[in-house]
């Protein structure tokens, strides 16, 4: 009986039918909710929503990304080589290039 229990489509069923009773027993344990312009409206702690985006365009976003991609595969190159003066010539060049990332 164990065995079947841990068989993946049956283990799924199982999940899928303990997912639909809860999200039944949620259904009906919530308030019932009436549809209003409040309701579908950003809520901002009493304030209108801003106008202007604050970051326009994926530039910011995207500065942000290679920097922590040249820090997290930098760190992992410089650790899987021993101790050396050729790591450390590389982290010279990996705090170097981080600087010029971050001074644009």
């Amino acid at each position: 009986m164990q065995s079947i229990l841990l068989w993946p489509p049956v283990a799924f069923l199982i999940y899928a039918g303990l997912v639909g009773l809860i999200s039944l027993a949620g259904r009906n344990l919530s308030a019932s909710s009436k549809v209003s312009k409040a309701k579908a409206s950003v809520y901002s702690s009493g304030e209108l929503p801003p106008v202007n985006a604050a970051a326009p365009g994926y530039r910011p976003f995207f500065v942000i990304a290679l920097f922590f991609a040249i820090v997290h595969l930098g760190i992992l190159v410089a650790g899987s080589g021993g101790i050396s003066p050729m790591v450390g010539f590389y982290m010279v060049g990996l705090v170097l290039a981080l600087i010029a990332l971050i001074l644009g």
